[in-house]
């Protein structure tokens, strides 16, 4: 028996002698194979939609072009010109008027919504009524809203003078309404977004520091302005760096609801892009005046996420 022991003991390691060795080398080769077989599809996306349309929009930046002859080289003229353009500067002004209007109190309410549903009852019907204007139509929204916020026969100025006696503004026809009015659509329609980001966030705070809070006599104040709010850093942080790109980037709500007017009141930066584009067909100033906004998000991205170390705080920390 020890004998066939024996044979079986020294005949078992010919089994593996076949099979090729797997060195610590190989295995890495394979996996970075591998992962770059998994991101190419992204990889590609990026580089042809994404990193080349940069590229050439940089190029014909500094040329006259009018989309259909030749290109000739101009230099920073297209920039100096769109710096000394009135309506370039118009433009400008409106869009960051926007962008404070919009950006503050959007983050609020979103966080305030988001602090309401977190654990009220029926919250997966609530989160969705307030989720479904995000993902309807820009456009289809902005029509809705021309009707609502016409002067003469809108519901808004309509209920206004029937419940309250008061008589409505004229939201779009007024150059110091129409960009608050358009701001106010903009704020509901990406209430939604912010809410479910905030809802996330609050999911990630553990409930112990609640616990810990409400043992030492916290009140609900003292817990959202000591535990929530700073722990919610992080979404808010996110959340303000996307609402201030989406709001440099307004365009579909002038496009249709006002047309940039009254007395460009409502002419934004990327409608002056399609207006030099598109109308004008000068598309070096179009481009650069593209090029100019990309570099004012990049900087006003780059300033917050140095900023956001004095104030952004992980609960790991």
């Amino acid at each position: 028996m020890n004998g066939k022991l024996s044979d079986r003991a020294g005949t078992a390691p010919a089994l593996n002698q076949g099979e090729p060795k797997r060195t610590f080398l190989s295995t890495k080769k394979t996996d970075a194979l591998w992962g770059a077989f998994f991101i190419a599809p992204q990889m590609v996306g990026l580089i042809v939609f994404s990193l080349i349309p940069l590229i050439m929009a940089f190029a014909i930046s500094m040329m006259n072009w009018d989309g259909f002859g030749a290109k000739t080289f101009a230099g920073f003229d297209n920039f100096v010109s769109q710096f000394n353009d009135e309506d370039f500067r118009t433009a400008i002004v409106n869009t960051l008027y926007y962008t404070v209007l919009t950006v503050p109190t959007g983050i609020i309410l979103a966080m305030l919504v988001a602090i309401g549903l977190n654990k009220v009852r029926g919250k997966i019907i609530y989160r969705l009524i307030y989720f479904m204007p995000t993902i309807t139509m820009s456009v289809a929204v902005s029509v809705v809203f021309m009707w609502l916020f016409n002067a003469d026969f809108g519901l808004i100025n309509l209920y206004l003078k029937e419940w309250f006696g008061i008589q409505g503004p004229k939201w779009l026809t007024d150059t110091r309404i129409v960009m608050p009015s358009i701001a106010l659509l903009s704020i509901w329609m990406g209430l939604g977004t912010n809410m479910v980001l905030f809802l996330a966030g609050l999911q990630g705070i553990s409930s112990s520091y609640y616990e810990a809070a409400q043992i030492d006599g916290a009140t609900r104040w003292q817990q959202m302005k000591n535990i929530t709010i700073p722990l919610l850093s992080p979404t808010t942080f996110f959340v303000t760096i996307m609402s201030i790109i989406g709001s440099f980037q307004v365009f579909d709500q002038s496009f249709v609801m006002t047309s940039g007017g009254p007395a460009k009141a409502s002419y934004t930066i990327v409608y002056h892009i399609y207006e030099t584009a598109f109308v004008e067909f000068t598309f070096g100033k179009s481009t650069a005046s593209a090029v100019i906004l990309f570099i004012m998000i990049l900087s006003v991205t780059l300033f917050q996420m140095k900023m956001s170390k004095r104030w952004v705080h992980y609960e790991d920390q």
